[in-house]
């Protein structure tokens, strides 16, 4: 057989090799060093078989998917270790994942010192060397023998896999064995740098329905500067965390008695709201065409049973239902988890010719969805939000430019907010393997899935493309950033539809008189404003820039005798809208500075004698240090452009020393 190497060269055996068995013919160090094989483009366990003419890649731990092999069987070794520690722990599932690995476990929790004492069995595992050895089973034999080792997850999982599948397990030193299909290193004496990072709680297969598991995060590296890198920045990543941060900076709060997934925004985290909502309202509404409407936050049932809301996303409804008479559907109201269908009832109130095509609507809408509560974080994934929502109503000519516009605005707002390079775009297809979660013709998915591919390519945005996440009624493009910890979320959307104009019994009349189908584009221009706010947090590490903080400037008052003087220059900060305060405290100058610091203001002005008979005042900023004295009027000017352009000031990590 011929084996087509990554370099172009060919190998050829006369007899059947195994991945491995090639890696070590290449070389000795190849070898040692093999994770995992890509053959003919699928990737392989070293101990495959190869029999036939094929293309090979030997993936060392340095490549992308031998690191990912690394990190499989290193949460394979965890298992092991936590088995020896804590026996009667059941076995859930331990995938690696973009940053290291998990596993879930049915067991207590762990304390940071169980995950000490599990890391150092770990280090008795690894030092052992054991090989892992590959085996398979009949499904009844495989089903008996996690039976009797008292692992029920793994027999649901082996119920759950087809008839036909291949039941595949590997084994390790004293005995223990996994339910897993690879691929995985030859032996564990290759594991040299990991770290158990957390522990903490995790729905079994992700829903609250079942049980709640023990999940222990991990990661794993080739070498230990590697994994020193990666430790100092997830040390980082944690001061960023806009859970921890937002509450530390007193932007918003969380109570048990409100319930979960209902943050309180305290007055520093909604004046960052304000800011960001009338900017995004200003710049809809005279800058992009927009109409503004305001809508109820309920409806009947009916309105969600026209949208088919009702049938494909009922779960994720708060439905308010009649005490008197629960069942009666006629008695319900639902809170609305999107506006799409109230606007398109504004549509209908009014005749449209074509001529008045495209109308744009937008709307601030405050929106509730059901989310589970094992997925509730922060801001992040909440009940209660409130998204930039705007659909366009559009004759079928204009459904690619207008699209484009939305890509366009949705652009324009992550670059004035200094985020476009955080981000990934991806076509969220429909699944066809999955058709009763959609409705619609395939080949109109497939048209309209297209159109979005040649938008992309033709703006040249890079993309890529996801099966099974497109909304029920069109595919979309969904802006992805990912927190502090790695887990992506969706930003900002825009999405085509073919379907609801239809089900709405939406038209306008074309120039011949007739009666002709709009189509639809549902899209966010900065998507949830709680969402925003905490990714904002996130990536400035809560140093605003300075149009978008709730405090712009403190007034520091050397002394009593010059607040006098502070309030003039307060009032003259009130009349161009400047944000500020006055420190009139009875403290020292240091500790003001330092305190004004800690909040992570954009300025500081000091005002003494000098400054009070000049007209002046002292600046000092967290991207300049100490910027002298400068006339009122010229600071005024200074802040108030930097306001208005939305410039976003580069850090100057050594000014906080000047």
């Amino acid at each position: 057989m011929k084996i087509t190497l990554k370099d172009g060269s060919v190998k050829e055996y006369s007899e059947k090799k195994s991945i491995y068995e090639i890696a070590c013919d290449l070389s000795e160090g190849l070898g040692r060093m093999a994770a995992c094989g890509i053959v003919d483009g699928e990737i392989k366990d070293l101990r495959t078989v190869l029999e036939n003419d094929c293309n090979l890649t030997i993936c060392t731990i340095n490549d992308p998917e031998g690191l990912s092999t690394l990190r499989h069987t290193t949460s394979h070794v965890l298992a092991q270790a936590v088995k020896k520690l804590f026996p009667e722990a059941k076995l859930a599932i331990g995938p690696s994942i973009d940053e290291g690995f998990y596993y879930d476990f049915d067991s207590q929790s762990f304390s940071r010192e169980d995950l000490d004492n599990i890391e150092a069995e770990m280090k008795k595992i690894i030092k052992d060397g054991a090989e892992l050895k590959y085996f398979e089973l009949p499904r009844a034999e495989a089903i008996k023998l996690m039976e009797d080792r008292n692992e029920p997850y793994k027999v649901e999982l082996i119920n759950d896999l087809p008839e036909d599948a291949t039941i595949s397990f590997y084994e390790q030193g004293d005995g223990f064995i996994d339910l897993c299909a690879g691929p995985h290193l030859m032996s564990v004496k290759n594991i040299k740098a990991y770290k158990l990072i957390s522990s903490s709680g995790a729905y079994w297969r992700g829903s609250e329905k079942n049980a709640m598991l023990t999940r222990i995060y991990g990661t794993a590296f080739p070498k230990k500067d590697e994994l020193e890198t990666y430790l100092t920045g997830l040390a980082d990543r944690k001061n960023r965390d806009h859970n921890k941060l937002g509450r530390d900076m007193e932007l918003f709060t969380t109570v048990d008695v409100i319930g979960q997934g209902l943050p309180l925004l305290m007055p520093k985290g909604a004046k960052i709201m304000q800011t960001l909502i009338r900017w995004i309202e200003d710049i809809e509404d005279n800058e992009w065409g927009y109409e503004r409407t305001k809508t109820p936050l309920m409806a009947k049932p009916d309105l969600y049973k026209q949208s088919q809301h009702w049938y494909h996303y009922k779960d994720g409804m708060f439905v308010i239902a009649d005490p008197q008479d629960p069942e009666n559907e006629d008695k319900m109201l639902a809170l609305r988890p999107m506006t799409c269908p109230f606007q398109y009832y504004v549509f209908k109130a009014t005749p449209h010719s074509y001529r008045d095509m495209p109308k744009r609507y937008s709307e601030t809408s405050t929106l509730f969805r059901n989310e589970d509560s094992g997925e509730m974080h922060g801001l992040t994934r909440v009940r209660q939000f409130t998204l930039s929502e705007g659909h366009l109503i559009v004759r079928p000519d204009q459904m690619v430019e207008e699209f484009k516009n939305c890509l366009a605005l949705a652009k324009y707002v992550m670059e004035t907010l200094g985020v476009q390079d955080d981000v990934k775009y991806r076509l969220s297809k429909w699944d066809p393997n999955n058709k009763d979660k959609y409705i619609g013709e395939p080949e109109v998915w497939e048209q309209t899935q297209q159109h979005i591919r040649d938008i992309l390519t033709e703006l040249e945005i890079p993309f890529y493309e996801a099966d099974g996440e497109a909304a029920f009624y069109g595919p979309k493009v969904d802006i992805n950033a990912k927190n502090v910890y790695g887990k992506e979320d969706t930003v900002i959307t825009v999405q085509w539809d073919e379907y609801n104009a239809e089900l709405f019994d939406m038209y306008y009349i074309d120039e011949n008189g007739e009666k002709v189908r709009p189509g639809i584009i549902h899209r966010s221009s900065v998507g949830s404003y709680e969402r925003s706010l905490a990714w904002l947090i996130e990536k400035y590490a809560g140093k605003f820039p300075t149009w978008l903080c709730p405090e712009q400037v403190r007034i520091i008052p050397i002394s009593e005798k010059y607040f006098d003087y502070a309030e003039e220059v307060s009032k003259e900060f009130k009349k161009n809208g400047i944000l500020h305060t006055i420190d009139k405290r009875s403290e020292k100058m240091g500790f003001k500075i330092r305190e004004a610091r800690l909040d992570r203001l954009p300025y500081m002005v000091i005002v003494g004698e000098k400054e009070r008979d000049d007209r002046t005042v002292s600046v000092r900023s967290r991207f300049a240090g100490d910027e002298g004295v400068k006339p009122l009027s010229d600071f005024i000017n200074q802040i108030c452009e930097e306001i208005r352009t939305k410039t976003i000031r580069e850090e100057v990590p050594e000014a906080e020393g000047k």
